[in-house]
């Protein structure tokens, strides 16, 4: 006989690979539910089971999730992933490929803590998998109540939380802390300054009042990017080109349900311009509904002397994978890798942090 395949491994390997594939979030919940169910059981309980017909009889285990484990513990790769592997994906060209592989963290991802739909340890052990060495945790400030943003108190129970994760994962990995910052109507920053000091990285973002006139959102960036503990300017545009992915399924999801979105307008050359001269980076969102920013303006950007950061802004473990699209963008700019802050060591990102606040 085939020797077992381990199917709680198979079916979270299904839920990421539909989470990257951008796939109806019920699909992702079905198998991330299941994996949840079942490790919560002995493996001899979930054997018994599978042999006897009984594993949908457990909450969270439905007929397609109880046949796929049914063939990963006869010692066979499940067909549904199997077809999902045959199928994934599309082939980078060889710049973007170059890019890829150069990344060796992700510095915008959110977790259960505010509106992403995993834990901490499940983001991580996800961005282990990748081959990442680091993972910068960015959850929401408190101002983006819609997405249950951290309060101060709660930012400083979660560095307590990341620094027993970061005990207990492989060596040569760690998360590193961080915030998804308001940037508030005055250009200020939504969270303590005290804290914003201990984080390692601080992404700031616009998230309301998109559609202010021109001058009053260049000068809300302005001032946002001037800020010394700002190091990574978010998704610059706030536009969305699509409608919500899948695999958002924390507590917050509703927050992000917009449907397409305009460009904020502000004066892009004075704010590239700023973020040069402060040495703040301009994020390259890889979000499918977000590309933010376009390519003109990446184009525009790098022609200022900007630096970049790939991020996901991912959600969830599967979405850790879309870095790659935010590399396909940023090659047909020519964004070289060395202007590129996450294709650094942690010590050196952390160095440039240290240094610009």
């Amino acid at each position: 006989m085939a020797r077992a395949r381990d199917p709680i491994a198979d079916l979270r390997r299904i839920a990421f690979l539909l989470e990257r594939a951008n796939e109806a979030t019920y699909r992702v919940r079905a198998f991330r539910s299941a994996a949840k169910a079942l490790a919560a059981l002995p493996a001899t309980e979930v054997a018994t089971r599978a042999a006897n017909g009984t594993l949908t009889e457990l909450t969270g285990v439905g007929d397609v999730t109880a046949r796929c484990v049914a063939e990963s513990l006869a010692g066979e790769e499940p067909v549904y992933l199997r077809r999902l592997v045959a199928t994934e994906g599309s082939d980078l060209d060889a710049e973007a490929t170059a890019l890829r592989a150069a990344l060796k963290g992700d510095c915008h991802t959110h977790s259960d803590w505010s509106d992403g739909g995993s834990p901490i340890e499940e983001m991580a052990l996800a961005a282990v998998e990748l081959g990442h060495e680091y993972l910068v945790l960015t959850d929401h400030s408190p101002r983006l109540t819609v997405a249950r943003g951290l309060t101060a108190d709660r930012l400083r129970q979660q560095l307590d939380h990341v620094a027993q994760v970061n005990a207990a994962l492989p060596e040569g990995f760690r998360i590193l802390t961080g915030i998804e910052v308001d940037i508030l109507a005055d250009g200020s920053l939504d969270q303590d300054d005290e804290l914003l000091a201990r984080l390692d990285v601080v992404v700031g973002s616009v998230h309301s009042g998109l559609k202010d006139e021109r001058s009053k959102m260049t000068r809300r960036m302005l001032a946002a990017v001037a800020n010394p503990h700002l190091d990574i300017l978010g998704h610059v545009t706030g536009r969305m080109v699509s409608s919500r992915p899948a695999g958002v399924t924390g507590p917050g999801d509703r927050g992000h349900r917009a449907r397409t979105r305009a460009e904020s307008d502000f004066d892009a050359d004075a704010v590239f311009a700023a973020c040069a001269e402060h040495d703040t980076a301009v994020e390259i969102n890889s979000r499918p509904e977000r590309q933010d920013p376009p390519k003109r303006l990446i184009r525009r950007a790098l022609e200022a002397g900007c630096r970049f950061a790939i991020n996901t802004d991912a959600h969830a473990p599967g979405q850790l994978d879309w870095q790659r699209f935010g590399c396909e963008r940023a090659a047909l700019c020519g964004v070289p890798a060395d202007s590129v802050v996450n294709t650094w060591p942690a010590e050196q990102l952390l160095a440039w942090t240290s240094e610009r606040s």
